[in-house]
């Protein structure tokens, strides 16, 4: 039996019989819904079972939704619960990955006894750099007076055959350069040296871009001082 077609419902024959959208057609009742354009099997697009052209093919529009007391209390709720299912996957997972090591007196005490090492292997780097890679320099009755920290066994730290120079090195050779002091400076540490304005600096080396090494010529008094504070004669 043939069947009946889905826009006039009369007998589809096979020489005119169009099968789309589950449904039967003729050739001239298949056409757009809105236009009446005859369709093919090529150019046609459905939508709810019912045929369009491509002009007018029903097109998704978006809906505005109000910022309602019930749409914000839903918003709220929502995130509300993802927090929640945050924090429970945080309870799950800590300590898996990492672990919250709380600053403890030992551990201040650790910390602060590795700070030590370090300053102490920067100065002896920087005694050898100074002296031209001979070893640190100590001044005379100094010997013995630096002691190893308490907890440096913890780092497995052996500490150098001699101690740690504790004031100025002795001075470089002389490299004859002679600057002269334009500003006063007082010594912020033991192993600089002060000077006041006026005063003549000799016997200069330059350690770094902003550091040099020299004797004061009025007091005799030798280390290291701020380059930007003198000017070379």
């Amino acid at each position: 039996m043939n069947p009946l077609c889905g826009r006039c419902n009369l007998v589809v024959y096979p020489t005119e019989k169009v099968n789309c959208l589950d449904k039967y057609w003729h050739k001239g009742c298949f056409s757009c819904e809105v236009c009446k354009m005859t369709l093919n099997m090529k150019n046609y697009k459905g939508f709810e079972k019912r045929p369009y052209c491509n002009a007018h093919y029903p097109k998704t529009n978006f809906t505005c939704v109000a910022d309602t007391p019930e749409n914000l209390r839903l918003k709220q709720q929502s995130k509300m619960q993802s927090q929640v299912l945050y924090r429970e996957d945080f309870e799950k997972n800590k300590g898996k990955g990492f672990s919250v090591v709380a600053d403890t007196p030992e551990l201040q005490r650790m910390k602060k006894t590795q700070d030590q090492i370090s300053n102490i292997k920067y100065h002896e780097d920087f005694e050898k750099r100074k002296v031209g890679g001979e070893g640190p320099l100590h001044p005379p009755g100094n010997q013995g007076a630096y002691q190893p920290p308490a907890a440096s066994q913890n780092y497995h730290y052996e500490p150098a055959a001699e101690p740690v120079r504790q004031a100025a090195a002795a001075p470089p050779p002389s490299a004859g350069k002679r600057y002269r002091a334009v500003y006063d400076y007082s010594a912020a540490d033991e192993d600089e040296v002060s000077f006041m304005d006026g005063d003549v600096i000799v016997d200069v080396q330059q350690i770094d871009e902003g550091w040099m090494y020299g004797r004061v010529e009025r007091t005799g008094q030798q280390g290291m001082l701020p380059a930007n504070y003198v000017e070379a004669i």
